[in-house]
């Protein structure tokens, strides 16, 4: 019954928004009303720079990695730690203190991959780094990573649970980039 009330307080960690908290403590505009709108890090990035965007990216894997770590560190079931990753990635995405308005998800996806295991974590943050030194666009290697998770989930980790969390999680990453999925299609995505 305990190992359950891990599930909200993921929810409720992942909905700390750091773009919103990194942009007001660094006295910059909301993102939510500049730049693309969203509430990431890469959108941080245009607004605030790049410290300004690490700070972002930083806060926004660590909410989705301490939810997991803390699951794990109490022996939970696949079952709730499934939960648990999930309840952390759909707080970022529809946070509670921020009118359920978040970002896409990316760097909380990392998180949660990271704290499933640190090799899936870094399998997952190396095919972003290749793909986006390929090709120098941010949402084509959040795309490629995404796309690709559940496999790793399935060749690293082998739990079907987690299978089955992470591509539901991808593919609600590829909704939240459809915009981005057409610029790239017509050649417009930088």
């Amino acid at each position: 019954m305990m190992d359950w009330l891990l599930v909200p307080l993921a929810y409720l960690t992942g909905s700390v928004s750091s773009a919103i908290i990194v942009c007001k403590m660094m006295g910059l505009a909301d993102p939510r009303e500049n730049g693309s709108g969203n509430p990431g890090a890469t959108n941080v990035m245009r607004i605030g720079g790049k410290k300004a965007a690490a700070i972002t990216l930083l806060g926004d894997a660590l909410k989705g990695l301490l939810p997991v770590l803390l699951a794990k560190a109490l022996a939970v079931d696949s079952m709730v730690l499934s939960m648990v990753v999930f309840a952390a990635f759909l707080g970022h995405l529809y946070p509670i203190f921020f009118e359920f308005k978040g970002g896409k998800g990316v760097a909380t996806s990392l998180g949660v991959t990271l704290g499933v295991a640190w090799l899936l974590g870094l399998v997952v943050a190396a095919t972003w780094f290749v793909v986006y030194k390929i090709g120098r666009i941010s949402s084509l290697a959040a795309l490629v990573a995404a796309t690709l998770t559940p496999l790793y989930v399935w060749l690293i980790v082998g739990d079907v649970k987690l299978i089955i969390t992470f591509t539901v999680i991808s593919l609600i990453l590829l909704w939240r980039h459809k915009s981005n999925i057409q610029r790239l299609l017509a050649g417009q995505e930088s």
